[in-house]
């Protein structure tokens, strides 16, 4: 069997300690989704530049838009949209109810729910109510 022309018909492939599976922290999958949301179609390009399937990377993207993927526990917020028939809406209407109207803030979440609120509520009281009626 020491002959120089035999070869195995098997050949033996060794395990690397973890495997192909990567373990990525919930922070790491947010950096990386905002990344390929910031501009048009960079969904391949982003999952090409971090070695991630973008079949992975689109689940990651459904899983920060739902809410479910969040980094790190902390409330992040979205840019507002002020929409210009409410100033209009709050002129025709009486001063005391003008008044009321302008002490809130209306926010439209990602599943179409609107919710308004008084400009004196806690940010964090805030985020935590959006995520649950996110959810919801």
């Amino acid at each position: 069997m020491d002959d120089p022309k035999f070869r195995s018909p098997i050949e033996v492939l060794s395990v690397v300690d973890k495997g192909r599976r990567r373990e990525w922290a919930d922070a790491e999958k947010v950096r990386i989704v905002e990344e390929s949301l910031r501009g048009f179609r960079q969904c391949a390009a982003t999952a090409r530049r971090h070695e991630v399937s973008r079949a992975l990377l689109t689940r990651w993207r459904r899983d920060f838009r739902s809410g479910q993927l969040v980094a790190g526990g902390r409330p992040q917020f979205l840019a507002v949209q002020v929409a210009s028939d409410a100033a209009n809406t709050a002129a025709r209407q009486q001063p005391a109810e003008a008044a009321a109207i302008d002490n809130r803030v209306e926010v439209t979440l990602v599943n179409g729910r609107r919710l308004a609120v008084g400009v004196a509520i806690d940010p964090m009281a805030l985020a935590r109510l959006v995520q649950v009626l996110d959810r919801a």
